[in-house]
């Protein structure tokens, strides 16, 4: 077991709508493409531009076949390209494949 620490940085005043495509279209491809979300977070203090989350996989294998299924998924680009059409939500995005230690409950 995996998991991947993905932080988004919207751009200022957009995390509104970077929220609403996660809700509204990339979590039916995470399902789709068997990514597990383990959590979503935003800031609580601070300038509150960020989306941190959490994904699940099996192995590296599978976390680099469903990552590629999602990108390559045609009708999803349409989905976030429309989501684009006003200019770009996103200014960076920051990931990490984290790994337990020995004794953390969560392995």
């Amino acid at each position: 077991m995996i998991h991947e620490l993905r932080i988004y940085e919207a751009i200022p005043g957009k995390l509104p709508e970077l929220n609403k495509r996660f809700d509204t279209i990339t979590l039916g491809y995470f399902k789709k493409y068997d990514m597990k979300v383990v959590g979503f977070w935003t800031d609580e203090f601070g300038d509150n531009t960020k989306l941190t989350y959490i994904l699940e996989f099996d192995s590296l294998n599978h976390r680099q076949e469903a990552w590629a299924k999602f990108r390559s998924d045609e009708e999803r680009a349409k989905a976030f390209a429309e989501t684009e059409k006003n200019g770009p939500i996103v200014a960076r995005v920051t990931n990490t494949i984290l790994n337990p230690t020995y004794y953390s409950p969560l392995r």
